[in-house]
């Protein structure tokens, strides 16, 4: 009875509360507090920026560049913010504090501009959940179909792209999910419309639709049998003879701590709507030839087209044909190693008879890597007159050494560009982006410009979208994967980390105006721009005696290099003209660095001498004693490297 009595009192008083639980509701949350972070410059709103209040109370802004402050304790008070971001800067207040004080109004707002270092401009994150979630908490709008969760994604790792039946066509590395910590890692894959095609601006963003299984969440698309995860490389459209478009890429399958035991090539089944294998490779460890690996890109050449693999370095190339893309005999590599030297074989330098070193296009033979390089530099093999990879920073002058790239050529500075990230760089491992451009898929790659950093945090494997450019290529846009995967960072940034994050990149920019091989002084046509450059294949010899061989061109070789000078105007530049005095119809040939600016490495003057006829001569060597002439200017020296490619 005892225990009756209590469980109806129980009873009681649990109806008295609900009852009085619903005749008094909890009063309504407050409207949070609305801070948005714009680049001082444009205006526009900056993604990845964190604001942290005095006891460690961390928000990011989103896409937008907004953070929806609701802190209970703090919301209605003023409170100060630190403001930091990658690659960005905000003003010191006078003791040397980095950040504002705010009153936080409930459904008030802020604005908050900070100073961008980068060259690049962050644009938005492309992948995973809540990219605009602070816009939409905030009373704002969103310019993709799904700003929260497309596809169940909440990561995902390094993106190949590229054109195929009329759709940008989007594949990832290893995927994310909500509801366990292992998600997908058999390549999910999605689509979206191009530009001129209803598809978004893309200096707003990108509406994706995912390839998705049936709880939505987004499902393989090349599931290869095998132990491990499946990873992709090398993803390229060729046509056949028939015009029809086929799409290719190189599997890999990996297993343990990132073995990979077996290697391939998929074809993708358009019906299906998923990669198919088409064969296997040999062992890689006892291979001698190349391998289609890292991003590709096509080159036209002499009536010829290739596709150029830049892993990082675009050094193997195959014919742009379905035909010769499958069979692994018809890859080239530019080296001077010898065919048939394995990777597990000491390396065999190619010489002639002088003892001069030869690189050419090479079938059966494996490219020389930059840590291979080094070696035989330490031990006294190669001098370094002959290095082929001499990648420097045009500021310092120290080597980049490139750990992955993206290439292809840029129509409006008319060269090839390079986007890559560096390996072991000053703020981050794998962090720091560079900019470079070279007149050959080959190169010489000779000068670079930091246009990212990521503050002890990684953004590797960039990918350069050339079906986004805008204005015939004056502005282009990369992404890479934000993570604190490999940077040693033990504190990942919520809702960002292990997602791709696009930036965008304005080629005309006085800073990215890097020094070109000069090959020729002769009087040239005007150019209201630059001077203009053929896009070049590099399959002719390298320019010394006895270079031809099998794979080698065929194509005539072109003037040396005399210096490196910007072809338009840079930062402390002044004009050098070929005609002199210089003619109304006459662009300047090329800029020099003023005389009067600071020292910069790898420079050496720019003479104007006269001979005894009367005859003007620019020169790098200084003029013979009681010669007339003058400075005009600092070039950068021809390095020892630069093979007449």
């Amino acid at each position: 009875m005892v225990r009756l009595l209590a469980l109806v009192s129980l009873v009681v008083v649990a109806g008295f509360s609900s009852a009085s639980a619903a005749e008094d509701p909890a009063p309504a949350r407050p409207a949070p507090f609305r801070i948005q972070v714009v680049d001082e410059e444009t205006g526009r709103g900056v993604p990845l920026v964190e604001l942290r209040t005095v006891n460690q109370i961390r928000y990011f802004t989103d896409s937008n560049g907004i953070a929806a402050f609701d802190e209970p304790a703090l919301l209605g008070r003023k409170v100060f913010f630190s403001v930091s971001s990658h690659g960005y800067e905000y003003a010191k207040d006078g003791l040397g504090y980095r950040g504002k004080a705010l009153d936080t109004v409930p459904g008030g707002s802020a604005k908050l501009a900070i100073r961008r270092i980068n060259l690049a401009r962050r644009l938005y994150r492309v992948t995973g959940a809540g990219i605009y979630r602070d816009s939409l908490i905030t009373g704002g709008k969103a310019p993709i179909r799904e700003p929260l969760l497309d596809g169940l994604v909440l990561g995902q790792d390094s993106v190949l792209t590229a054109v195929y039946g009329g759709k940008i066509h989007w594949f990832w590395g290893d995927t994310n999910r909500p509801d366990y910590p292992l998600g997908n890692f058999h390549v999910p894959g999605a689509t979206s419309e191009l530009p001129a095609h209803g598809g978004l601006d893309p200096e707003v963003g990108v509406d994706l639709k995912y390839y998705l299984d049936e709880r939505g969440f987004a499902r393989p698309t090349a599931a290869m049998p095998g132990e491990g995860p499946t990873w992709l490389s090398a993803l390229v459209v060729l046509k056949d003879q028939s015009q029809h478009e086929r799409m290719f890429a190189a599997y890999a399958k990996v297993r343990k701590m990132l073995e990979i035991y077996e290697r391939g090539l998929v074809e993708w089944n358009p019906k299906l709507e998923r990669f198919e294998k088409l064969s296997k490779f040999p062992d890689a460890s006892r291979y001698s030839g190349e391998l289609p690996d890292g991003h590709p890109f096509l080159v036209e050449d002499g009536g010829d087209s290739y596709v150029y693999f830049a892993n990082p370095y675009p050094f193997t190339r195959v014919r742009a044909e379905p035909d010769q893309y499958l069979r692994l005999e018809n890859y080239e590599a530019f080296t001077c190693l010898l065919p048939g030297v394995k990777p597990t074989d000491p390396p065999k330098l190619d010489r002639d008879r002088k003892g001069r070193l030869r690189y050419m296009w090479r079938k059966g033979a494996r490219v020389l890597r930059e840590d291979e390089q080094r070696k035989l530099l330490g031990a006294v093999r190669m001098g370094l007159e002959e290095s082929l990879i001499n990648l420097r920073d045009l500021d310092t002058g120290k080597p980049v050494r490139v750990h992955g790239s993206t290439v292809s050529w840029n129509d409006w500075a008319k060269r090839f560009m390079m986007i890559a990230v560096e390996s072991g760089g000053s703020s981050s491992y794998l962090g720091e982006v560079w900019f470079s451009l070279a007149d050959s898929p080959i190169g010489p790659w000779r000068h670079a410009r930091k246009i990212v950093t990521h503050d002890h945090y990684s953004f590797y494997n960039p990918r350069h979208h050339p079906m986004l450019d805008k204005d015939g290529g004056r502005q282009v846009f990369f992404e890479g994967t934000y993570t604190a995967t490999f940077s040693g960072n033990p504190d990942p940034t919520p809702r960002y980390d292990y997602n791709q994050v696009m930036y965008s990149l304005d080629v005309s920019s006085r800073a990215l105006a890097l020094p070109v091989a000069i090959r020729d002084l002769r009087a040239r046509p005007a150019d209201p721009q630059r001077l203009s450059a053929r896009p070049w294949a590099g399959g002719e010899d390298s320019g010394r005696e006895g270079s031809g061989g099998e794979g080698s061109g065929g194509e005539a070789r072109r003037p040396p290099i005399l210096f490196y000078a910007p072809e338009r105007p840079g930062i402390a530049t002044v004009p050098v003209f070929l005609s002199e005095p210089a003619l109304p119809d006459r662009a300047p040939a090329f800029y020099v660095l003023s005389i009067d600016s600071e020292y910069v490495p790898d420079t050496t003057p720019l003479y104007e001498t006269v001979d005894d006829q009367g005859a003007r001569l620019l020169t790098v060597e200084p003029p013979r004693p009681g010669a007339r002439g003058r400075v005009l200017g600092v070039v950068w020296r021809k390095g020892l490297n630069d093979f007449e490619f």
